[in-house]
Parts: structure tokens; sequence; C-alpha cells
């Protein structure tokens, strides 16, 4: 029995040992094509002895510093070859260790800039439909990725209805409001489904008019 949460709940994938080159290779001895190089994004191969040794040399230098605190050389390396390579007018980068965490870095990045403007209705959002990453709730409901957001939705309503209504400020209210009675507010035709959040019970029933009025304001 494995204890890892799978992708999916009716198959457990095969436990891959090694890879070389553009083959894994699984606990059985089965050999696969990795043709898509995992992801679609892991386009160097298995087993680059450059890679294991640059990752190797670095790991006897220094594994981490938190980024609250320091920069790092191979951070500011990185950093300057991709501004290097990047549109005119681009010389920042902020680094983060996935999709997800990005599509959510950018959405903080630009509510904070407009928040500090002094234009804080300035908070909706535009995504392309299939829209790839979703592996935080906040990335999923800013995008337009229809399957990966069903098994959130009632009864399977359009996605659209999942992302008008957002309000970030009252989720951070804790005991105020939940994020299922939001949604309730927001689409009252509509049944929200608790069971992706992952949410407590016990929020209050009921919410004062002025929670009620943000509850209605579309932030996503």
């Amino acid at each position: 029995m494995s204890h890892i949460f799978p992708r999916h709940t009716k198959s457990l994938p095969p436990v891959a040992v090694s890879g070389q080159g553009c083959y894994l290779t699984d606990a059985s001895g089965k050999h696969y094509l990795d043709a898509s190089g995992g992801a679609a994004v892991s386009c160097l191969g298995h087993g680059d002895r450059a890679v294991i040794d640059s990752v190797k040399a670095q790991l006897d230098q220094l594994a981490y510093a938190h980024t609250g605190f320091f920069t790092s050389e191979p951070a500011e390396s990185l950093a300057d070859l991709l501004i290097a390579n990047a549109p005119k007018d681009i010389d920042r980068v902020y680094l983060v260790s996935g999709g997800s965490e990005a599509t959510e870095a950018a959405i903080k990045l630009a509510r904070q800039y407009f928040v500090e403007k002094g234009q804080p209705n300035r908070g909706r959002l535009i995504a392309r439909k299939q829209s790839y990453h979703g592996n935080t709730i906040g990335a999923l409901s800013a995008g337009g990725n229809e399957w990966r957001r069903l098994c959130l939705e009632s009864g399977g309503n359009s996605p659209a209805a999942f992302s008008e209504r957002f309000d970030l400020r009252l989720i951070r209210r804790r005991g105020q409001v939940s994020l299922v009675q939001l949604v309730a507010r927001a689409f009252p035709s509509r049944r929200p489904c608790a069971s992706g959040f992952g949410l407590r019970r016990g929020a209050p029933k009921a919410a004062s008019a002025r929670l009620q009025r943000r509850a209605a304001r579309s932030v996503f």
C-alpha cells in the first residue's frame, strides 16, 4: 500500500527507479520512452552527467538559503542569463519552483501593485481557455482549464462561475466567513462543493451587509 496521495484514485502508477537519456525504468525492469520530457518541460533528459556534476558541486557548497534573507550566486547568474534573453525593458526575475506557484505570485504581484497605487477595485483577471496550471486553488480559479475545475463545481456548472467572484480580503479574515459561503452568496442559484477546499465546518451562517457586498465584488 502506498501512502502517496495519487493523481488518479483508481490506479497506482509504476515505481520509477532509474532514468537514462529519454528512457525511464520501473521497479519491474520495464522501460518507457519519456517522449514528452515528464510534464513536457524536462528537455535535458535523464542522467545527464553535466547536470549531475553541477548539482553535486552546488550541494557541496550550499544547499539552501531563504530568499527572504539571502540571495546566492547561482540565483544571480540565472537571473542575469534570463534577462539577457528577455524582451526589452524587462529587468527583474522572480524565481519560483513551479508553474502554479508562478501564477499565484503573478496574481499577488499584480494585485499588490494596484492596491498600492490606490486602485484597489482593479482585480479582474483574463485567462486563456485551457490554461495549463492549477495545482493551487488561486491558479485554478484564475485560469481557464475546464476539466480540472469540474470536480470542484456543483453539477457540472460552467467553470466561469468558479472564478467570477472571489474575494481575497474575506478569506484572510478567519472566522468571519468561509469560501463556500462566499461562493453561495455570489451565486445563490448554485450549490458550491466544499470537498475540494478542505474547509472547516462551523463558520457563521450569516454575515453583515458589508460582508455580503464585499463577497459580491469580483476579484478573480
